[in-house]
């Protein structure tokens, strides 16, 4: 079974997420933004074995302090799409601006396209390429389990931005409708930022993709 715990980490409160197997016990970080010390305490209490970084996409925010954990723990980062490398080399850039410090530019050891499978322990994580928010936005989705990390693809309630550079709305409703909505809605995930939710809620309650919203 795929277990979680989520660490709100950066003053953006991002959701990174620690998560593992509980049968063997190797784990993975996604989306490890920033507050290393904080994450690494954490996974400490938790008895388990990090074994890989996952990225959903490249903002500084849920990127910015993979670089220093996979040097740190000499672990492999995975993800997201090649079309967020130019948001993954601006993490420090970005950083400034915002005021966020120690965060560190990226660079993945693995790209994802979407359509591939990542192997954690006996768990398979199912990779969704979900562009919209970002051009490279990936989505992690562990069917067995109903569980999905999405990034800042969909929220409760709400859904991302797209006014960032390569941002494109449609594109977003279109990742949301045809890649997310098809697992089912009994499907659990955990946004970027905020309280979880069912792909079913927010096909039901959404002002922007519920159902009598896209049609679906």
């Amino acid at each position: 079974m795929l277990k979680g715990q989520v660490i709100p980490v950066t003053g953006f409160q991002q959701n990174c997420s620690i998560i593992w197997c509980s049968e063997t016990k190797e784990g993975a970080l996604v989306d490890p933004g920033g507050d290393v010390d904080v994450i690494l305490r954490a996974v400490d209490k938790l008895d388990i074995s990090l074994v890989k970084i996952l990225l959903t996409h490249g903002h500084a925010d849920h990127a910015g302090g993979a670089m220093d954990i996979a040097e740190k723990l000499d672990l492999p980062i995975i993800g997201p799409h090649r079309d967020d490398d130019f948001w993954l080399e601006g993490i420090e850039a970005a950083a400034a601006q915002y005021g966020m410090q120690g965060l560190r530019n990226c660079v993945p050891t693995t790209w994802l396209e979407g359509g591939e499978t990542i192997q954690l322990g006996n768990c398979v994580l199912k990779v969704e390429h979900c562009p919209g928010h970002t051009p490279g936005h990936v989505v992690f989705i562990c069917e067995k389990d109903n569980l999905a990390f999405v990034g800042d693809v969909l929220f409760q309630g709400s859904i991302g931005r797209t006014d960032f550079p390569r941002g494109n709305h449609q594109d977003l409703l279109d990742s949301i409708k045809n890649k997310l909505w098809p697992y089912g809605a009994d499907m659990t995930f955990v946004p970027g930022h905020g309280p979880l939710s069912t792909f079913g809620k927010e096909r039901e309650n959404n002002p922007y993709v519920a159902d009598a919203v896209l049609g679906a």
